[in-house]
């Protein structure tokens, strides 16, 4: 991985047209510059010592400013803290019991990922035939 100074570092699935269309949205609000997106979907993408691809592709993970490795709900909530018209969304989310249960929904949610991502993908069929 290149020199990334004081970014957060995002590890996501290029392959999965839905995670593209979210990292899309940050790469969009990231006005300071402080997020690096590396897609774990190419070959040649340098990982961390402690990420392997196998677990990159499965699992949102981001290294925070300050080299933590974060994982799940937690690395949403640190990007979503970097973003303007987000920071609210990270505060919701950060509410005490509430990064608990959002985590158990998004586990749900990476085990139904195939359905929702062919139903994203349908979606943005019907959307460019109109």
């Amino acid at each position: 991985m290149s020199d990334t100074g004081a970014k957060t570092v995002i590890f996501f699935d290029g392959s999965c047209p839905l995670c593209r269309s979210e990292i899309g949205l940050y790469r969009k609000r990231d006005t300071a510059g402080g997020l690096c997106l590396v897609d774990v979907s190419k070959v040649n993408a340098t990982l961390p010592e402690a990420l392997d691809r196998e677990k990159a592709m499965a699992r949102f993970h981001v290294i925070a400013q300050d080299g933590r490795m974060l994982s799940g709900v937690v690395a949403f909530i640190e990007v979503w803290r970097q973003l303007p018209g987000w920071r609210w969304v990270a505060k919701v989310a950060s509410l005490p019991g509430l990064s608990s249960v959002l985590e158990c929904i998004y586990r749900v949610f990476l085990k139904l990922r195939p359905v929702f991502v062919r139903l994203f993908v349908a979606a943005q069929h019907l959307r460019t035939a109109r």
